[in-house]
């Protein structure tokens, strides 16, 4: 096991600079910090999800996910290092078409909502959006793992269908958007 963290302050960051895995020192505005801060956002959001009750296969697959997504922060942390392969995303894949598989096919746009849990999957997709739009902002800077952007485009699609499977296994209806719909 790497170094463990025994003093979780280290006053290095005071001066609005923090260090990669490889020890270079950057703005804690650089893109490569928003990145992998964004990837650790989507971590957070998932473990609240995760909190809840939810059916077997979809808690089991969060905590590959967050372990995944632990591993894609260390990945973009150390420039040059990788960690998620191909292998991730197909079995992200395999996944999603295995829930998506039980649910009605989708005649409309759905709202994020339903049971708490799966508007926290539809918060968590969200987030999962933003982490991925901060890692391809980075790729035109900086060469990064294209599939960590694949798996990242993925998880956001497995959220939201994790988002209609956690409703249909609570026997609640998806949100069904209403174009056009205003209060009275």
């Amino acid at each position: 096991m790497g170094n463990r963290l025994s003093k979780i302050y280290t006053r290095t960051g005071d001066e609005g600079r923090t260090g990669l895995g490889d020890g270079t020192r950057v703005s804690k505005d650089h893109l490569r910090v928003e990145a992998f801060g964004a990837v650790d956002e989507t971590n957070a959001a998932i473990g609240v999800l995760a909190t809840h009750e939810l059916p077997a296969t979809i808690a089991q697959t969060l905590v590959e996910v967050r372990h995944a997504l632990f591993d894609l922060g260390g990945e973009l942390s150390v420039p040059g290092h990788t960690m998620i392969t191909a292998a991730h995303t197909e079995r992200l894949e395999g996944e999603l078409d295995a829930l998506n598989a039980d649910l009605a096919p989708l005649e409309n746009f759905i709202l994020p909502g339903g049971t708490r849990a799966a508007a926290e999957a539809h918060l968590a997709r969200t987030v999962c959006r933003r982490a991925e739009r901060r890692v391809y902002a980075l790729s035109h800077e900086e060469e990064v793992n294209p599939e960590g952007l694949k798996y990242l485009n993925r998880l956001s699609d497995y959220l939201f269908v994790a988002a209609r499977a956690i409703n249909h296994h609570a026997g609640c209806d998806d949100v069904l958007w209403q174009p056009g719909q205003r209060p009275e």
